[in-house]
């Protein structure tokens, strides 16, 4: 395990230093990124490739038509390009910290958790930028009212079978990196909880997400200050509850989804054998 950090310090290194180059980090993210890329070292070898696998998909999704999804969410939400240390680990966080438990056995407590909490961060990512970009005017999950393009509590069509392909991948690359013979009931699990993950993001973002009013536009954002220079005021939700505490609440939601499904999987395997 102490080589495995050590080797795995190197390769963070390399790789979170080329994304600080490329403005996906900024130097706190950075560091951050580091971290969980040391700690799923330690886990062994295809944690940390799965967390590369998910930062590269992540990284390009975003940049994937960055200038038109940036022009549909300027009035929603803050236009920010480099990920801080918390964003960082509210979607990598308990991923890197259950991977360094769980070791070799993916299939155990630890490893379904960890692998279900990056696959509602990778949800999640993949419904926000798709749907941003291809999903038309997105619903309430709540109520099935418009909302405007970027705010949180939406959904859309193409958001959301790009949620399950983004949850999928993060399933299917932890079952076959791990090479396991129960593969298809663990890639299951993984991905039904980052389905589960990036559906309970959606309903905190509508329910209890901080959100703001812009007095002088009429309209609810997620901006401190509206593009038309007017402070906005916070008023629906917990202050406190910005979309990064949402962020890691999905993946620790995600990450019990993944245990639960996988624990059912198991007990009706058994079922079958004694039958």
């Amino acid at each position: 395990m102490v080589e495995r950090a050590l080797l795995g310090a190197i390769v963070a290194a390399l790789i979170t230093a080329l994304a600080r180059r490329l403005q996906a980090l900024d130097e706190s993210g950075q560091w951050a990124a580091f971290a969980c890329g040391i700690l799923a070292s330690a886990g062994g070898w295809p944690w940390a490739g799965v967390l590369v696998g998910y930062f590269v998909l992540a990284t390009a999704v975003t940049t994937l038509g960055e200038a038109e999804k940036q022009r549909r969410t300027e009035r929603s939400v803050p236009q920010v390009n480099t990920r801080n240390a918390f964003q960082v680990a509210a979607n990598g966080g308990v991923f890197a910290l259950l991977a360094a438990r769980a070791g070799a056995h993916p299939e155990s407590i630890a490893g379904l958790a960890s692998a279900g909490a990056l696959a509602a961060a990778s949800a999640d990512t993949w419904a926000t930028e798709i749907g941003t970009l291809w999903g038309g005017t997105p619903r309430s999950i709540l109520t099935g009212r418009r909302v405007a393009s970027g705010m949180s509590g939406g959904l859309t069509t193409a958001g959301t079978l790009a949620a399950v392909v983004g949850a999928a991948i993060v399933g299917i690359a932890i079952a076959a990196l791990h090479s396991l013979p129960v593969a298809g009931p663990v890639a299951r699990a993984v991905t039904i909880g980052g389905i589960a993950g990036c559906l309970a993001d959606s309903l905190l973002g509508a329910t209890v997400q901080a959100r703001r009013w812009c007095e002088h536009c009429r309209e609810w954002t997620e901006r401190r200050v509206h593009p038309c220079s007017y402070r906005t005021v916070h008023a629906a939700g917990f202050r406190w509850m910005s979309n990064d505490m949402v962020n890691l609440s999905a993946t620790v939601i995600g990450a019990a989804a993944a245990v639960a499904a996988g624990r059912v999987a198991s007990a009706r395997a058994a079922a079958r054998r004694i039958a």
